[in-house]
């Protein structure tokens, strides 16, 4: 799958859970008298909880994107600092070379 649409899957999700578990709360405890901010810290701790244990695999899946992202990004430019110490090896050796003749 691609790594935009895992990440952005993964985060609609977690938002969608949010803003129904949040419109719930709002429904159900706000004529009781419980500020909003309450039922929005308590629609984030339950919709982190329920994420975590119910959206394993579209979290692993955007972490494995996010590992492979970072690992070629890391490969690259481990790549593109070789070849630039390969060329200052040769140049330190040629300086070197004519230091001892």
């Amino acid at each position: 799958m691609n790594p935009r649409r895992t990440w952005l899957l993964f985060s609609l999700i977690r938002i969608g859970l949010f803003a129904v578990i949040l419109a719930l709360l709002l429904l159900l405890l706000s004529p009781g008298g419980v500020p909003a901010w309450i039922s929005a810290l308590l629609a984030a701790v339950i919709s982190l909880c329920i994420s975590f244990i119910f959206l394993r695999k579209p979290r692993e899946e955007a972490a494995r994107s996010l590992y492979e992202a970072r690992a070629s990004t890391k490969r690259s430019q481990s790549s593109a600092a070789g070849d630039d110490e390969d060329v200052e090896d040769a140049a330190v050796d040629g300086t070197a070379g004519d230091k001892q003749a």
